[in-house]
């Protein structure tokens, strides 16, 4: 699994296929996905291109996607992974991540698809299936050929040690929010202890999530602006956003930034071409004030998965 990767989050479906096939012409191999981003199809479609023009063959790339809330039932996983590798137009998944450790109401794909926290204008209801019963069925996508790995997503670390209490294939990767307002360190500590690769989500902070109320962060700079960053991206002559990747990468942590911008795809992927002092680490790992953005209590009012 490379330790820089490509984020599909937000990319729409209708520009999505040319985001995917210039990325990989700019040397991306890890590609993020998931049901919920509604944009596999798209990103399928430049996979498929990108293969087609030979500029890469399937084995080379590592194809990440993730399983919804709503089809969290044993019986459901297999049927939603099959939609999922059909719009990828692939047979595998390199690995397979449980989205949110929260099961949903099932929503057929026929009716909306994805089906998002909503449905039709009312809030998903919770269902009762527990993480047991659809980490067993996503261990059966394993044994099946269907996903090489298996792992798990926005999962704090009790709902982690107690998964590693029964799990027959013991989870691949933990993605999680992480950047220098919410390092997450213990998580991390405890995650890469019992060899989970961790990889973060947000690497920017709160600059991608634009729509979401921001009160809770009106007392911090944009990370990109804040003086610690830019002196220094000074320091070693690299742009901030580069600085924030590689504080995370050289910490053995993968990122998965996104951008369409193909100077933008560049420079992230290059990320990993410097290092920075352990003294720079430090200071950037000291910006922690525990700040999540990512978080449904906010939009949702209820899942109060992180406390």
């Amino acid at each position: 699994m490379p330790l820089v990767g490509f984020g599909l989050w937000r990319i729409n479906n209708e520009s999505c296929a040319d985001a995917v096939y210039n990325a990989i012409k700019s040397g991306y191999r890890l590609f993020d996905g998931a049901c919920d981003y509604g944009n596999e199809a798209g990103a399928g479609e430049g996979v498929a291109r990108a293969i087609k023009d030979g500029l890469v063959r399937r084995e080379d790339l590592f194809i990440v996607s993730k399983l919804w809330n709503t089809y969290h039932e044993a019986h459901r996983v297999g049927e939603i992974v099959a939609k999922q590798l059909a719009d990828w137009q692939v047979d595998y998944f390199d690995l397979y991540l449980m989205h949110f450790p929260i099961a949903l109401k099932y929503v057929s794909p026929t009716v909306r698809y994805p089906p998002g926290w909503y449905h039709e204008g009312t809030r998903v209801r919770p269902d009762m299936v527990s993480i047991q019963e659809t980490w067993q069925a996503m261990e059966s996508l394993v044994d099946q050929g269907f996903v090489k790995e298996i792992g798990v997503s926005n999962f704090s670390g009790s709902l982690l040690m107690d998964l590693l209490r029964y799990a027959r294939i013991p989870p691949a990767s933990l993605q999680i929010e992480h950047h220098p307002y919410l390092t997450q360190e213990k998580l991390v500590q405890f995650a890469q202890k019992n060899g989970i690769v961790v990889t973060a989500f947000s690497s920017f902070g709160g600059l991608s999530y634009p729509k979401i109320d921001k009160t809770a962060s009106k007392s911090v700079l944009p990370l990109l602006e804040h003086p610690t960053i830019v002196l220094i991206s000074e320091k070693v002559r690299q742009a901030p956003s580069q600085v924030l990747l590689r504080w995370a990468t050289q910490r053995g942590i993968s990122v998965i930034p996104r951008s369409t911008n193909v100077e933008r795809m560049s420079l992230n992927l290059t990320s990993t071409d410097f290092d920075l002092e352990e003294s720079d680490i430090k200071s950037i790992s000291d910006l922690d004030v525990g700040l999540r953005f990512n978080d449904p209590m906010q939009f949702l009012g209820q899942f109060p998965i992180y406390y």
